[in-house]
């Protein structure tokens, strides 16, 4: 059993080196690693790149050119714990710019269109609150909500 976690594959079209360095540059803790290029005889072009392996805030990926078969929905997300106000604003300003759509509950899709949820890493305390009322009232504010307001969350799940 592998003993260092996992890695998120990425499938992209033909943007895994544009997309790698773009999530790179938006996290600390980031990296490009080992880029492959396909060889002769491969479904695609040889020499275009193949994989790109990053790490984006310490997370593993690997982005991959595989053609336009396929394509991202939100059925899968990646999360975003954050900790202030701040950390929400800067990953949802950087995540929707140049393309990207803002959605409903703190989610949105990036430019490749790789949905995201940008969180405080207390709403699941307030929306799972043994006290119903608290929970109803964070959950309730919540899905009023596109990006997340961590003040507005806090009055609502306090009663305010």
């Amino acid at each position: 059993m592998a003993t260092d976690g996992f890695t998120t594959c990425l499938w992209f079209d033909n943007e895994a080196e544009e997309a790698a360095h773009y999530y790179v540059s938006i996290f600390k803790n980031s990296s490009i690693g080992r880029v492959a290029r396909y060889p002769e005889d491969a479904p695609r072009p040889a020499g275009t790149v193949m994989t790109v392996e990053f790490t984006a805030n310490g997370q593993k990926f690997l982005a991959l050119n595989g053609g336009p078969e396929f394509k991202f929905n939100e059925a899968i997300s990646l999360v975003i714990y954050c900790e202030n106000q701040e950390e929400i604003d800067y990953y949802w300003t950087k995540l929707t710019e140049n393309g990207g759509e803002p959605g409903p509950c703190g989610w949105l899709k990036d430019k490749y269109g790789v949905s995201w949820q940008v969180t405080p890493t207390d709403l699941d305390d307030m929306v799972s609150d043994p006290d119903p009322a608290k929970a109803a009232r964070a959950m309730q504010a919540m899905l009023s909500m596109h990006k997340l307001d961590i003040a507005a969350l806090k009055k609502a799940y306090a009663g305010e």
